[in-house]
């Protein structure tokens, strides 16, 4: 097949990347690879260990869909073997360990969200139970020999912990050598990554060597940060924006972030051209126009990427109603209450979903963050009865409508 010209494709691939080991080892597999029409091979892997997929995972998948477009070869690694082991990169101290039964539900909700990115016809997606599970305890003893506990301890989350005598299994030191043979068994070309896995990629050009293969890429794209603007994008933080949730929350939560994120998310997030980008960093130093009028570009582009134009635009509309007109959206979702009983309020909170526990629907009441009915409410142990339709507000997005059943 034919390939775009060698400029084109460095300035998509390296777009948003914040290193590459090396630039001078891409250009010339990209250069072979159109000299001999043969596709590189991009490798990413991601371990099930969450059953969402957020705008932060998504920096480097949307980079594995330029690779895609420049007509190379995808795959898109599910760590099924790995994610039994636990990736160290970052933690402080051991991970929990997951059940097979976790690994393979969360695996079975990446692949249907990821092809809301990747173009499905021209992905591979494989799990490297493929190779891993395969391997002999021979063929273990043969991959730990290459690596030594030295090398292993100047990893940074390692030494700290070495240090402050907190433990570390032997397990996690398998952890990156497992890795690495996944670029064995692919004979990758280049790995994607976040700027977190640079020891685990690394180590993936070693071993790639060790087993007489040309040593892969590392793709580096920088951690997103979350909703927040302090912390890395994640679930556990609850600072995320996912992206198989609702064209409202997605909207909503994008028009929550610190204007200090509006330009890093436009040029992670977005396939928007340089010039806007340009423009957006411009009138954000510049401070010549509202941040407010960015970010709302901003969600409606997220929207339409893991939704629809049409989608956006209702978006948009509910979200003049509910924050400049102070009205409610168009569709609300209606919750059936069996029970005539009395309840109160914050019990009926949680029950609803508008909080995860009964304190936290106290915290909120008493924070003036919920109405029922339009009208603030102010003490956490109000009666409700359930006679007939409410219309429950939380927090600034959430809207429920309470009614008895028929």
């Amino acid at each position: 097949m034919a390939f775009p010209p060698l400029n084109e494709q460095m300035d998509l691939i390296l777009r948003g990347a914040e290193e590459t080991i090396s630039v001078e080892d891409l250009e010339r597999k990209v250069v072979r690879s159109i000299r001999t029409e043969t596709p590189l091979i991009i490798k990413e892997g991601f371990d099930p260990t969450a059953p969402d997929i957020h705008l932060g995972h998504a920096v480097s998948i949307r980079k594995l869909k330029h690779f895609q477009d420049l007509g190379h070869t995808v795959v898109f690694l599910i760590g099924d073997f790995t994610a039994l082991v636990g990736d160290p990169s970052g933690r402080s101290k051991i991970r929990p360990r997951m059940t097979p039964d976790e690994v393979e539900k969360n695996a079975e909700t990446y692949c249907a969200q990821v092809f809301k990115i990747l173009d499905r016809k021209k992905t591979q997606v494989r799990f490297n139970s493929e190779w891993l599970g395969k391997l002999s305890s021979y063929d273990f003893l043969a991959l730990a020999s290459h690596y030594t506990v030295a090398r292993m301890l100047e990893r940074d989350d390692f030494d700290k912990r070495f240090k402050s005598q907190t433990p570390i299994a032997v397990l996690e030191f398998l952890y990156p050598l497992l890795q690495a043979y996944d670029s064995v068994a692919l004979k990758a070309d280049v790995e994607l990554g976040g700027t977190d896995q640079k020891f685990n990629l690394l180590l993936g050009r070693t071993i790639q060597e060790c087993y007489q293969q040309e040593a892969q890429v590392c793709l580096m794209m920088p951690l997103l940060a979350g909703t927040d603007g302090i912390e890395k994008m994640s679930k556990s933080l609850g600072n995320f924006i996912g992206i198989n949730e609702s064209p409202e929350e997605i909207y909503g939560k994008t028009m929550s972030i610190p204007d200090n994120l509006i330009h890093p998310f436009f040029k992670l997030c977005t396939d928007i051209p340089s010039r806007d980008l340009e423009k957006i960093n411009s009138d954000l130093m510049q401070g010549c126009k509202n941040p407010r009028d960015h970010k709302r570009w901003l969600a409606c582009e997220l929207v339409t990427l893991y939704h629809s134009r049409e989608a956006a635009t209702r978006a948009d509309e509910n979200f003049d109603k509910l924050f400049r007109k102070k009205q409610v959206p168009d569709e609300i979702t209606e919750y059936i209450c069996d029970d005539a009983n009395p309840i109160t309020i914050s019990r009926l909170i949680a029950q609803v979903g508008g909080a995860a526990s009964n304190s936290e629907a106290r915290r909120l009441i008493e924070g003036g963050g919920v109405q029922v009915d339009g009208q603030r409410v102010t003490d956490p142990m109000m009666q409700v009865t359930i006679d007939r339709p409410i219309l429950l507000k939380v927090g600034k997005r959430f809207f429920i409508r309470v009614r008895p059943k028929d």
